[in-house]
């Protein structure tokens, strides 16, 4: 998961994972949403970084959706592993969350 083609899009295996679960958990209706999102997946990625890369999974969705992906152009699928680091990923989106729903809560 290291190897994730960070070239191709500028983003990490990591903050894609941040992001995924940052647009689950922070409501559409959030007046600051991307200012949110941005500050789960932290480092230098600003507000207008974030809606753009939704753009992006959206159309990549659409594109999925339409059939026109050829399935058979990367081989047979290999299996994904789940390791420790993976989990040590997932639990530093966790502490993030609780912070900021902290800093939520207290009225900032």
């Amino acid at each position: 998961i290291d190897e994730f083609p960070k070239v191709l899009s500028g983003w990490s295996w990591e903050e894609n994972k941040l992001f995924e679960v940052a647009l689950a958990v922070v409501d559409e209706q959030q007046p600051d949403r991307w200012e949110v999102i941005a500050a789960i997946v932290g480092g230098e990625k600003s507000a207008e970084d974030m809606q753009k890369h939704y753009v992006v999974l959206l159309e990549d969705l659409q594109y999925i959706g339409s059939g026109k992906l050829d399935h058979k152009l990367g081989g047979e699928p290999q299996p994904v592993c789940w390791t420790d680091g993976d989990n040590n990923i997932l639990g530093s989106i966790g502490h993030k969350l609780i912070h900021l729903h902290s800093l939520d809560t207290a009225g900032y």
